[in-house]
């Protein structure tokens, strides 16, 4: 049977648009099987001739499967825009059941090392442990561990800035802990777990103490007798050994696969003259670590259910030595993978080096994958609620495109954007082919019913972007945004600037449709204004400058989103009576 000529044009269509909405979602490659069913859904007249049809669909999704993923996003926010926000309704996500958890009585935590500030990664943890303690209507408890005074030593003021963010975040904490006030509470378990046998007090070499682990046998010092390590543990305490004379270790299977696990170090000596705590100063010297100060303060606060990334499996198995000594139930623990953004910094330590090295903002530079370096760039706080529902608690590693972070983004700022049209390398053109004024209409918002009008005299001068003076020369006739359609009468070049000659052709703009005539913006320069815009490029920080309309200055304030016509979206970072600073988010 021979299908209607009519009928294959719509399953094309029909099927670009899904295949296109499939490929976004995919990291830009469509699935053939999901294609079909969606069309097949929309055109169910086709259903019985699936097998005539399936090589026509397969054919628009190999098509569609060579676009880049910026290509196929482009395309569909021009012709479907309505698709992505649709699709993200219903792919709402919801989070998976906790095992073993009780409406009421859930209780999580979210505990960051102030040694910098939270960042994407961190962020996940974040908010699916405050997502659960809303969902079965439990708490959740914010805890800084800062018991690595040297090593990891504590930003004085990333306490608060931690605060900020989770804040911005949505995040709201039931109560609030700071581990370095707390260290008397591990001194009582230390002397506790000694009693019980299950720990001792380690004066071997680092090195001579390897060896032992190594080959699976004892310590001198892990048989002696509990009076005698609960003398050594009092003379740690009054300052009788210096840092690296003495650990505190958990005793553990010496047999176990994983050398670290084996009689790991719950306390040890640091000297805090010479690295003084920002809380504490230099009030102690005996210091927990990571794995005794979470698992202890993990039982004294009654967490249910811990929420960490898979690279803290080892330490939880650590962990439940110390529990099983002290007879205590270890929380339900949900591992997950690494979560990481494409195109920006997201580690603390590489972090901390450029900001030394580089001299970079040290907590919200736009290149940085900082909560406040990600908010500045102009990244909304729903975005990253989208991206960490849809990654969820799932085990493996989970590597984010900027552009689908992008992708999401803009369709959550779009329609609250308020567009502009910025002009770059500036070049000057008197408007020629008119006797009588004429309106220019420029849209401020998508879908709304708000523009600013322009009154345009005969030979006024406009500038537009260089870039932009081949399309006259190419196209021979290019509309003005909002004004008309012109075309190039004459071009000067000079040393200092470009100036050019432009007749009016027509107003209307289904004459710029016929003619095929391309858009551009376009500023008068007595109403223009000029405009920073700061663009993060990996390690790299490019800058433009622009014209840009004027208007700009009373309309917007730091944090508001723009849209500069034809460029992209972006974050006013200042703004002043004749300057803005903008960082660009993204097309």
């Amino acid at each position: 049977m021979t299908l209607d000529k009519s009928l294959l044009e719509k399953v094309r269509e029909t099927t670009y648009k899904y295949a296109l909405l499939n490929a976004v979602k995919h990291e830009g490659k469509p699935s053939l099987k999901a294609v079909v069913a969606k069309v097949v859904g929309e055109i169910p007249e086709i259903r019985k001739h699936i097998r005539e049809i399936i090589n026509v669909i397969r054919e628009v999704v190999n098509e569609v499967s060579k676009l880049t993923l910026e290509e196929q996003i482009k395309i569909i926010k021009k012709e479907w825009p309505e698709l992505l926000s649709e699709e993200r309704k219903e792919e709402k996500k919801e989070l998976p059941p906790l095992p073993g958890a009780l409406p009421g009585k859930v209780v999580t935590r979210f505990a960051p090392n102030p040694d910098y500030v939270i960042h994407l990664g961190n962020a996940r943890p974040a908010l699916l442990s405050y997502w659960y303690a809303e969902k079965y209507k439990g708490k959740m408890i914010l805890r800084f561990e800062d018991t690595d005074p040297r090593t990891k030593a504590s930003f004085p003021e990333a306490y608060e800035r931690i605060k900020e963010d989770l804040r911005w975040l949505g995040i709201k904490w039931d109560k609030e802990y700071i581990q370095s006030m707390r260290l008397p509470i591990f001194y009582d378990i230390l002397y506790k777990l000694i009693e019980k046998g299950g720990a001792y007090v380690d004066k071997c070499k680092a090195s001579e103490f390897k060896k032992y682990r190594d080959s699976g046998k004892p310590c001198p010092h892990r048989d002696l007798p509990i009076e005698t390590q609960l003398e050594e543990l009092d003379k740690i305490l009054q300052g009788h050994y210096g840092e690296g004379e003495a650990v505190i270790r958990v005793k553990t299977d010496l047999s176990h696969p994983d050398p670290s696990v084996r009689d790991w170090v719950a306390a040890r000596i640091i000297d805090t003259t010479k690295t003084p705590h920002p809380i504490v100063g230099e009030r102690y010297i005996l210091w927990p670590t990571y794995n005794l100060a979470a698992a202890v303060d993990d039982h004294i606060m009654g967490i249910t259910h811990i929420l960490r990334a898979k690279e803290h499996v080892s330490n939880t198995i650590k962990q439940s030595y110390l529990y099983n000594h002290m007879g205590w139930k270890y929380p339900e623990t949900i591992h997950f993978g690494r979560l990481s953004l494409e195109g920006v910094i997201l580690s603390k330590s590489k972090m901390r080096a450029l900001v030394r090295e580089q001299g970079m903002e040290a907590y919200d530079d736009p290149r940085f994958g900082t909560i406040s370096g990600l908010r500045r760039r102009g990244i909304v706080r729903e975005s990253l609620w989208e991206i960490i529902k849809d990654v969820g608690t799932k085990a493996i590693d989970a590597h984010i495109s900027y552009v689908n972070l992008a992708s999401i983004n803009r369709s959550i700022i779009d329609p609250i954007a308020t567009r502009y049209m910025g002009v770059e390398k500036p070049v000057y053109a008197e408007l020629k082919g008119f006797s009588t004024n004429i309106k220019a209409r420029i849209p401020r918002h998508l879908n709304k019913n708000d523009y600013h009008e322009y009154v345009i005299k005969p030979n006024s001068i406009i500038a537009f972007s260089a870039n932009d003076l081949k399309l006259f020369l190419n196209k021979g006739i290019v509309r003005l945004m909002g004004l008309g359609n012109f075309v190039l009468e004459n071009i000067e070049i000079t040393e200092d600037q470009i100036i050019a000659v432009l007749n009016l052709h027509s107003i209307s703009h289904e004459d710029a449709k016929k003619l095929r005539a391309p858009i551009i913006q376009w500023v008068l320069p007595a109403e223009s204004a000029n405009l920073e815009l700061v663009i993060p490029e990996a390690m790299k920080i490019r800058r433009s400058y622009m014209f840009v309309e004027k208007n700009i200055i009373d309309r917007e304030k730091p944090g508001n989103h723009i849209q500069l016509y034809r460029v992209g979206f972006a974050r006013i970072d200042s703004i002043n009576e004749d300057k803005v600073i903008a960082i660009f988010s993204h097309t």
